[in-house]
Order: structure tokens, then sequence, then C-alpha cells
């Protein structure tokens, strides 16, 4: 009451002082409406139809940057550190999505991040293809081109969420009054839907787009390929799915493969950096290899590399791979603190013990680039005491870009005094870190301050997508998310040989493999790279050969190779699910999760968050054993 009183009052005073002012313009109260454009208006327009379907790519930045899921709690990913659960505290101490114990169940945040942004996404492209017929002015090929983008959105939300939940509501229209019906629809029904759209684009869409970063028919022949191998698993027969489905994979792959040559380098698809940061690289970076199908987009001006602003969960803006994998150089001796000069890592994403291990260290290039094994001084340090386990009056000089921590390879332990550091009583000036060591222990103090975040702490830094030239911080990120790459086409064929198809333009499977393999060995191509034989023992030195026969070409051969080469990229829960290896390789590889013993096959499915089944009515069943 009191606040109507006071409008009321100040409404009678303004119009007073209207009636005795001089010159007081009649209008003045009078409502002037900047402009009456609404939506139903503007979409109508070609330049409004274009807008509508550029707000389509904006949340892909959003769905990538929700990684969780799709990395941690695999094989190759651990909220955990590098370290044997056996080294840490009795209890299991990582998160849920660790563990899969009673604690991921459908009110866990992360599986309600990605179900609204998945929705969102749809939604949007429902809107532009149910509003496509309103649009007479537009050229009909462009039209077709932008409704045929939407459309290849649509599919690959409704693949991953299919992937994740199996049967899912599926609206096809623009929603335009609140409706509480979620009714779920079979997973085979969502596939043929999801396949129904990708024809369709795969028929209209440019092979080279108007704008770099638009979908071209390229891609959606990629997701194709995907898409046909992954039915033809036909998960719990769930899906529709049979063997012709991996001859179309096959065929699919091979039509990305015959466009999109692999880069002649595995890093030249990454930013250019230096491993020293006192050589640092400081040219220009080019995120638009051939290889490179579909990313998702970034670039240098701050006020437009973020995500979208309907979701306000990015404060720094811009790519943030940079910064979400494991390692970090701000406790190296001579560190500048939080500088940009190993920037920061929040150790979101941690390397299994396993993945480093999967890898030839010395003939396979993509070891050298994923990690950092060698950490170098920034700054001159004099005095520096190593950890006095041997000698406590040690003294060490430490000058600018000195090497201060060395991660030998898990092949190539450091066996005697001469190849270890001088913390240990060894001739090097340096930490020496076997791998059995990494995530335990630390190397130097400096004065009486334990350098916790240093040495031999941790383990070699995943540092794959790491951006040089930066600000320092959580993001700001310019180069471009690679989604999908022609060296994951390569794979796909492999496997749906190996599943049966017939008629590989290259061959049989392992030449499809091999190509992949020898561009990551470089200028050692045809040498015979040599994985641990046991990745999860971290003692264990005996080997074994990752180069494909006709011989030995597997689905784990293909799965291991796919870890190697598409690390981190967001594809690894998707993998283990399609090949039914979820739980094998998790208890195997994931040693936070083979403690805990609670992943089973209820896990092939995520639980539905039950915000969205109290909101439905009548409400959504839940997925089994939730």
């Amino acid at each position: 009451m009191k606040s109507t009183i006071i409008t009321r009052f100040t409404f009678l005073a303004i119009a007073a002082l209207c009636l005795v002012a001089t010159g007081c313009d009649e209008d003045f109260l009078v409502e002037k409406p900047v402009t009456t454009l609404t939506t139903d208006v503007y979409y109508k327009t070609e330049a409004g139809f274009e807008d509508l379907v550029r707000s389509c790519y904006s949340l892909l930045r959003n769905i990538h940057q929700n990684r969780t899921l799709m990395l941690n709690g695999t094989d190759i990913f651990t909220t955990g550190g590098y370290g044997d659960p056996k080294f840490a505290t009795p209890t299991v101490n990582t998160g849920p999505i660790e563990q899969y114990d009673v604690r991921f169940n459908a009110s866990l945040g992360e599986l309600q991040s990605l179900w609204t942004l998945l929705y969102t996404e749809i939604g949007r492209t429902n809107t532009a293809i149910t509003r496509a017929d309103d649009i007479t002015t537009m050229a009909a090929a462009l039209k077709d081109a932008r409704v045929s983008e939407a459309k290849f959105l649509r599919a690959l939300c409704y693949f991953y969420l299919v992937q994740h939940w199996g049967d899912v509501p599926m609206p096809l229209t623009e929603i335009v009054s609140p409706t509480k019906e979620a009714n779920r629809v079979a997973s085979a029904d969502i596939y043929k839907q999801i396949i129904t759209d990708l024809l369709d684009a795969e028929a209209k869409l440019p092979v080279t787009a108007t704008n770099y970063g638009r979908i071209t028919k390229g891609a959606a022949q990629f997701l194709l390929a995907r898409v046909y191998l992954t039915r033809g698993w036909n998960f719990k027969n769930s899906l529709g799915g049979s063997p012709a489905d991996f001859d179309l994979a096959l065929q699919y792959a091979d039509k990305v493969i015959d466009v999109y040559p692999l880069a002649a380098n595995y890093n030249q698809l990454f930013p250019t950096r230096s491993e020293n940061p006192l050589k640092q690289y400081t040219g220009a970076q080019n995120d638009k290899n051939a290889e490179i199908i579909f990313a998702v987009q970034y670039n240098a001006d701050v006020l437009t590399n973020k995500t979208d602003p309907a979701f306000t969960v990015d404060a720094a803006g811009g790519n943030n791979l940079h910064s979400v994998f494991n390692g970090s150089g701000e406790g190296f001796p001579g560190s500048k603190g939080r500088t940009s000069d190993y920037n920061r890592s929040l150790g979101f994403h941690n390397t299994t013990p396993a993945m480093y291990r999967l890898y030839d260290p010395e003939n396979d290039s993509r070891y050298d680039h994923n990690f950092l094994e060698v950490g170098y001084a920034m700054q001159a340090v004099a005095g520096f005491r190593p950890l006095p386990t041997v000698n406590p009056n040690l003294r060490i000089d430490i000058k600018a870009g000195d090497t201060v921590v060395y991660y030998r390879p898990w092949n190539k332990p450091a066996t005697t005094l001469e190849e270890r550091g001088v913390d240990l009583g060894g001739k090097k000036k340096y930490s020496v870190v076997n791998p059995e060591e990494w995530g335990g222990g630390y190397g130097f103090i400096n004065g009486s301050t334990v350098n916790v975040s240093g040495f031999p702490a941790g383990e070699p830094h995943m540092w794959k997508f790491w951006q040089p030239g930066i600000a320092y911080g959580d993001a700001f990120g310019t180069f471009n998310e690679a989604v999908f790459r022609s060296a994951e086409a390569y794979l796909i064929a492999a496997e749906a040989i190996v599943k049966g198809a017939k008629g590989g333009k290259l061959g049989p499977a392992e030449v499809y493999y091999n190509r992949v393999l020898d561009r990551a060995l470089g200028t050692k191509k045809g040498n015979d790279p040599k994985c641990a034989l046991i990745p999860e023992n971290v003692k264990s030195l005996e080997a074994i050969s990752y180069r494909a026969t006709s011989a030995n070409i597997t689905i784990d051969l293909i799965l291991d190779e796919r870890a190697r080469e598409l690390m981190g990229e967001y594809s690894r829960w998707f993998d283990l699910k399609r090949t039914g290896k979820l739980v094998e390789r998790v208890k195997k590889y994931n040693p936070w999760a083979a403690k805990s013993g609670a992943i089973n096959d209820v896990h092939y499915l995520r639980p539905i968050p039950q915000a969205e089944i109290d909101l439905s009515f009548p409400a959504m069943t839940q997925n089994a054993g939730y």
C-alpha cells in the first residue's frame, strides 16, 4: 500500500508541474515506443532469419565446455589426481562421477546442466526450422543451406542426448506456449530422426561454407559415419541397428577421407608453442587446418569470445581447454607465480596412469606434444635447497632457463644415481621423477616452505591444447575447438570393418588404423611403437606393439588408438558406451573407480535429471537402477 501511495503522489506532482511550467509538452506522458519490431516480424525477414540461425551456433561453446560427463569417470581421465588411491586417504575421496556410487544420481548438477543446454539448442533449431516457411525473399539454395545447418545441429544434440540418456523427449517444432508434456521417445525412433535430418542436410549443404565455421556437407557426412557406427552396435537391441549400418559408416567415413586430408604433423592441429617459456612462440596461430571438418569457433575479440549470454557461467570468456587439465608450473623453483608463462591448470580432468603408458614416448610424437615432460626456471634462484633427504646442507644456484624437473618416460625410469637428481643424492641438478613416483611426495624445499605444487609432485602436464600469449586465467583461449576431424574418420572406418563392413576404399581395417599411427610417428613412420603391456601397473616395464596387423586388430586396439589420438576431445565416454567397454575398461584403468567398484551395467545410461521429472506431467519415468 505504501508504494502505491508514493507512486500516485509522484505522478500527481509531475502532472502539476507540467501544468504550471511554461512550454511543457502536452505529450510528455505519452509512450513513444522506439520500435514495434517483434520476433514474429523480424524472423520473417532475410536478415532476421540469418540471425536466428546464427543464434544456434553460440551454444556450441557451452555444450562442448560442459565436458565432465564426457571425460571423467572413463578409462583415461579421473576427477582425482594421478596417484593410485592406495597412496591417498583410506577412503575413496573423489566425486560421484568417478565413483559411480549412490551419489551418482538424478540430482547431479552436471546432468541437469548438459540436459538444459542440449534442449535449449534444440529449441532454437526447432524455431529456425519451423519458421523457415515464412521466408519468401531468400534465395532457395541459401535458405536450404540455413535450414540444413539447423537440422544438423538438432541432430547433433539428439545424438548426444540419446547416447547419454536413451529414450528422451523429441520435440521437432517450435514450442510457443508452456507445457509440462515430456513424453520419452524410443531410442530407435530418435536415431531414425537423426538420420533423416542428416541425410536432408547432406543433400543441401554446400561443400564449402559461406562463412568459415558454418556446417558443411562434410560435417553432415562425418556425423552420419558416427551415427551409423553407433547404431550398428545397437545398444541392448534398442537403436534399430543392423550390420548394414557398419557398411554405411564405412562408406561415409570414406567420403570424409576423400575430401579432408590428414595434417602432415599431429601438432599442426593445436596451438603452436615452445616447452620452454623463455623461448615461447609469439607468432600468429592457425586453427584452420584442412583436416578439421567442424570446430567450435573462438576469436581474439574479448567482447564476442564468450559462451552464450543466456548462460552466465563464462566470466572469463574464450576457449578453456588449456586450463582444465592436470599439471601446473606455478610451483616450479624459479617460477614467477601466477603468470601466463605456464598459465593456469585447474585439474578438472586428470590423466589416468594408464593413459601415459599407452604411448611409445620415443617414437610417438603425440606423447611429446600432449605432455610437458620438462619444467624450466623462469628466473634465477640463489642458494636453492633441495629436499634434505640426503644432504640437508646442500645448496644449488638455479639460473633462468635451467631445467628444474624432468619426468622420466614410463619405459625408461632412472635406475642409477647418475640419472637421479641431487634431491635424492644423484648427479642431476634438478629433480628426476620416475613414473611410479608421480603424484606422491615433494622434491624440493625453498627455505622452510614445502614446494607443494612443483617437484616431484604431480605428473607431466596434459597440455595438448595449451595456448601461449593469452591472459592468465581459466579461459581466454582464442583457438577453435575441433569437434570432427578426419583422423577419427579413419578410426571409424577401421572399427566398422572389424565389425564386418566390406568394401573400404583403402583396404582392410589395419590400413586405416596405421595411416593415423604413421602420421603420429612422423619421421619415424613405419617404426613399430610399443606401449605398456599392462598399462594399469605403473611399475611394469613389459611392452607390446600397437601397430595394427590383420592378426591383432581388435576393438580394444582401436579404443587405445582413439585414446592416443583423441585424448581430451569430446568423445571418450561415447566410445566406451558404443562399444560396450565402459565397465570393463573403467574398472581396469581408472584407479579411483576400481577402488570404488560400484560401476556396473546400469551406468551405460545416465539418470534423467530429477528436476525434469518433477516438471513433467505425467511424470517422465526414470532410467532403471536410479
